[in-house]
């Protein structure tokens, strides 16, 4: 297969690394950009829930914690039905950077999927991430 495995995002913000992990891994933080409540069990094994107001729900599985630096969880695969057992892997890196924080997100895991279903799930994703990104920021820089 030829398909792009990972998307991967880079963003630097001007807030320190305490203030941006908090906004990844609480439950007020991922409700305040990402979903419009959420939940977490912020240890390797724990689960995490978000949903939106238009109905959406992203069930995670929190894999990988090493506070104040790396966040990683795996999720459903966009466009798959929902009792599909396939999922992709998402981690946060955190730097500290002289101004704040260099924070890249690295989705991975979109080979796996056939044909029909690798460019809706990666598609949707790559836009997914531009913007969630862009709330994340705005959420940071508001509060």
């Amino acid at each position: 297969m030829g398909f792009p495995d990972r998307i991967e995002r880079t963003v630097d913000v001007a807030h320190p690394p305490a203030k941006v992990w908090a906004a990844l891994t609480t439950a007020e933080g991922l409700a305040s950009w990402f979903g419009n409540t959420a939940t977490i069990d912020l240890r390797p094994g724990g689960a995490a829930r978000m949903t939106w107001t238009e109905g959406h729900v992203a069930e995670m599985r929190v894999e990988r914690v090493e506070e104040p630096s790396v966040f990683g969880f795996t999720w459903h695969i966009y466009g798959l039905p929902e009792d599909d057992p396939r999922r992709t892997y998402v981690e946060f890196t955190l730097a500290p950077t002289g101004t704040g924080t260099r924070l890249t997100v690295v989705e991975s895991g979109f080979a796996q999927l056939p044909d029909d279903m690798h460019d809706k799930a990666f598609n949707g994703n790559t836009d997914g991430w531009r913007s969630e990104l862009g709330e994340l920021v705005a959420y940071l820089d508001a509060a």
